[in-house]
C-alpha cells in the first residue's frame, strides 16, 4: 500500500447534501405537533382545545355528520364501515358517539394522516384500513349497522357499482356528494371540467346518467384527496336518488342542498331499508 492519506473531508464534501437520512430525525421536544409536521398536506384541523396547527376544516365538529347521527339513532355499539376518512375527523365524532368503525383509506398520506390523528384523539374502537374501500366492500364478510361515505361518491370511476356494494353490507347509508343538477347549466364555469355529455347507464330498472370528470393535474398537489384515477363520475342528483331508491332504500332523506358549492352542487343523503 502506498503512504497516500485518505482525504475524508473531501469524500464528505463530494456527498454533503445527498444523503439526508439524518433530515428524518426529529431532534426537538416530542410532541403531537412533530407528528402532524411530519406528514405534508393536512386539509383538517383538531379540536380547538389541543392547540395543534394542521389544517383549517373542523371535520370533528361537522354538521353533517351530526345530522346524520341524528336520522340513524343511537350509534351505541354499533358497526360502521366509513369509506374514505381522510384524516380521521368524522371518524371521531363517530367514535364519540359509541361507534365501532372500521375506516378504509387508499391513499397513502391520508391514511397516514389518520395514524396520526387516532394517536392524538385517542381513538379507541376505530380501525384504520389502507386499500380500496370497493375491493373491502366486494370481499370482507362483514356487514354493517351503517355505511358513511363523506366526499366519496364523486371521486369513482364507477360510483354506480359502489351503490350496489353498499346495499348488500348495510341497511342504512349516509353520502355526501357533488352532483350534477338544473342548478349548473351548460354555461356554468364550473361544468369546464365535466364531459359536454353524460353517458347513460340501465340501473335496477332506472336510467341514470353519470358525467366523466377531470380533476385537471391537481393531484400533484400533497393535498390532493380525490380518488385513484383522474377517471371518475358525477351522477345526476335526480338520478342518484332514484338509484337509491331502485336499490331498496324506501326511507330517504336530504340537508346541506348546496347548489351554489364552489366545486359544484352538492347534497347530503341518509338512506334506510325499512
Amino acid at each position: 500500500m502506498s503512504g497516500r492519506v485518505f482525504d475524508w473531508d473531501r469524500l464528505l464534501k463530494r456527498f454533503r447534501g445527498k444523503d439526508r437520512t439524518f433530515d428524518r430525525y426529529v431532534d426537538a421536544l416530542p410532541s403531537h405537533q412533530n407528528a402532524i409536521d411530519a406528514i405534508p398536506g393536512w386539509s383538517t384541523a383538531f379540536p380547538q382545545d389541543l392547540d395543534l396547527k394542521a389544517g383549517i376544516v373542523p371535520t370533528y365538529a361537522d354538521a353533517r355528520i351530526y345530522w346524520a347521527a341524528e336520522c340513524f339513532g343511537s350509534l351505541e355499539g354499533r358497526k360502521v364501515l366509513e369509506l374514505g376518512p381522510l384524516e380521521g375527523g368524522h371518524t371521531y365524532m363517530l367514535e364519540a358517539r359509541g361507534a365501532e368503525v372500521d375506516a378504509v383509506e387508499a391513499n397513502q398520506l391520508a391514511f397516514m394522516r389518520c395514524l396520526v390523528a387516532k394517536e392524538i384523539l385517542r381513538l379507541q374502537k376505530a380501525r384504520f384500513w389502507l386499500g380500496d374501500f370497493v375491493k373491502w366492500l366486494e370481499h370482507a364478510d362483514e356487514s354493517y349497522d351503517l355505511i358513511v361515505a363523506s366526499g366519496v361518491l364523486y371521486h369513482l370511476h364507477d360510483p354506480l357499482r359502489l351503490l350496489e356494494l353498499v346495499a348488500q353490507r348495510a341497511s342504512a347509508v349516509y353520502i355526501w356528494t357533488h352532483v350534477v343538477s338544473d342548478a349548473m347549466p351548460v354555461s356554468d364555469p364550473r361544468r369546464s371540467v365535466l364531459a359536454n355529455e353524460p353517458e347513460h347507464h340501465s340501473f335496477h330498472g332506472v336510467a341514470v346518467r353519470a358525467y366523466p370528470r377531470s380533476y385537471v393535474k391537481t393531484q400533484s398537489n400533497p393535498a390532493f384527496c380525490g380518488g385513484m384515477r383522474d377517471d371518475h363520475r358525477w351522477l345526476d342528483k335526480d338520478d342518484l336518488l332514484a338509484a337509491l331508491r331502485a336499490l331498496g332504500f324506501d326511507d330517504i332523506r336530504t340537508a346541506h342542498d348546496d347548489p351554489d358549492h364552489f366545486f359544484g352542487p352538492a347534497i347530503s343523503i341518509f338512506a334506510r331499508k325499512s
